[in-house]
């Protein structure tokens, strides 16, 4: 488990701390999805994590020990993959694999095997010999972390990994990430997706101007009084309907009402059904993950 208690930071000139008071704990053997603005402190907390800063205060261990420990005893330990790409474009795919297994201090038969499992993992296979400059986004993704997997890391590090990716790249990504746990790596996934997190998150913390809002299993977090009500129609809602429920529009007949209480579903799906809106989804007692940010941080995650 990653352990953090009470971790703060404040940078040099700073009005006020990047992070303040921060405690979190990350089970082994998770997807742990870590969510805020910009600026909210959680670029500065996975810093801190793969040691490219210090915390003004507070500890952090991983399993019981504490963090500068572990990393001196196993500088393997904990990898970080960069929203920007961490490769040498000018280098061949195979080439940059050498190369950073080298910094890891892989050698021989340990540096050939986890090549391999890196290439195979990421399924670069058929791109070995082209230069990174040359792959698409969705490769160059998949290079990214086939690099961050070579030492075989307890700790993971996960920094908008899909950013700029075809649907076709970000679900293979995705699947990618959500396997690692079952081969004994701990994920902390950071993302401007929303839907991402929601997909393969088991806990999620979201944090704001350096302070932790929230924090538990996604369910737990998602789940909201029994009067709030998702509906997605084949028509438009009437305009009798969006008054009297202080309704949102979510998007094309896509709807989110507010009810006086659970017991007036009944009436709603009948007053539904006289104005010829037929269901075709219905959400009670839970709201999505943008809607749970959005209503803690009063502010877009993109902001």
């Amino acid at each position: 488990m990653l352990h953090i208690d009470g971790v703060s930071f404040r940078y040099r000139g700073a009005a006020t701390a990047a992070l303040d008071g921060v405690a979190l704990d990350i089970p082994t053997g998770s997807v742990y999805g870590l969510l805020g603005p910009n600026g909210a402190g959680k670029t500065t907390l996975i810093s801190i994590l793969a040691g490219l800063q210090s915390a003004t205060s507070g500890q952090i261990t991983l399993n019981g020990i504490p963090l500068a420990e572990a990393r001196s005893a196993d500088p393997r330990a904990i990898a970080l993959v960069p929203q920007d790409y961490a490769f040498y474009p000018m280098l061949t795919v195979a080439e940059n694999l050498h190369f950073f297994g080298g910094v890891l201090g892989l050698q021989k038969t340990e540096l050939r095997s986890q090549i391999e499992a890196a290439i195979a993992f990421a399924r670069l296979e058929q791109v070995v010999g082209k230069s990174a400059e040359q792959l698409s986004g969705g490769l160059r993704r998949r290079l990214n972390l086939a690099i961050g997997l070579l030492g075989r890391p307890k700790l993971l590090l996960l920094d908008e990994p899909t950013v700029g990716v075809d649907p076709q790249s970000r679900h293979f990504l995705l699947d990618s990430v959500a396997g690692l746990p079952a081969n004994g790596t701990t994920v902390i996934y950071t993302s401007h997706y929303m839907e991402e997190v929601e997909a393969i998150c088991q806990r999620v913390a979201i944090v704001d101007h350096g302070k932790v809002l929230a924090e538990g299993p996604l369910d737990a977090l998602l789940r909201c009084d029994e009067s709030v009500v998702e509906l997605e129609l084949n028509a438009e809602l009437p305009p009798n309907l969006i008054t009297r429920h202080e309704t949102i529009v979510e998007g094309a007949m896509k709807y989110r009402l507010k009810l006086a209480s659970a017991a007036a579903l009944p009436r709603l799906l009948d007053d539904l059904a006289g104005a010829g809106c037929a269901v075709q989804q219905l959400k009670v007692g839970r709201e999505n993950l943008e809607h749970l940010f959005m209503r803690l941080t009063k502010r877009s995650l993109r902001d």
